[in-house]
């Protein structure tokens, strides 16, 4: 039995299965994986897995992304974008990383940022800043 509040990150909870066809728009907060068609939109807060039998004609935003399949659409996280060999992607990506395997492909344009983590300055670079010698 499961408990409510347990997270099963590599596992799937929601799956599309093969000779299934899905239209229309699916969110999920848990993991998705493809392994039929669905034509429309992906908005997932977990994993989203498109299987080697999956076809997703969807632009596809997820927490990390998996293409073993074709995907037909956009593809955005602020994850990871891993397209195996035998996947194929025709879209455009944005993503914060991109794995693309040998044999896979990508017919899009591919955008990638860092997100942007504010440090705060150390004592060390303000003392450094503070000794610099005047002039005159």
């Amino acid at each position: 039995m499961r408990r409510k509040n347990a997270k099963t990150h590599g596992l799937t909870d929601t799956l599309i299965g093969q000779g299934s066809l899905v239209e229309g728009k699916v969110q999920c907060e848990t993991n998705l994986r493809v392994d039929g068609a669905i034509h429309g939109e992906i908005d997932c807060t977990g994993q989203v897995i498109i299987g080697e039998s999956g076809e997703a004609r969807s632009n596809i935003r997820g927490a990390n992304i998996i293409v073993a399949g074709r995907v037909i659409g956009d593809v955005s996280t602020q994850g990871r974008l891993t397209i195996t060999s035998s996947g194929q992607v025709d879209g455009n990506v944005s993503v914060a990383k991109l794995v693309i395997l040998e044999g896979g492909l990508l017919n899009g344009v591919s955008t990638m940022e860092k997100l942007k983590v504010v440090a705060p300055a150390s004592n060390k670079e303000k003392t450094h800043k503070a000794a610099q010698p005047e002039v005159g």
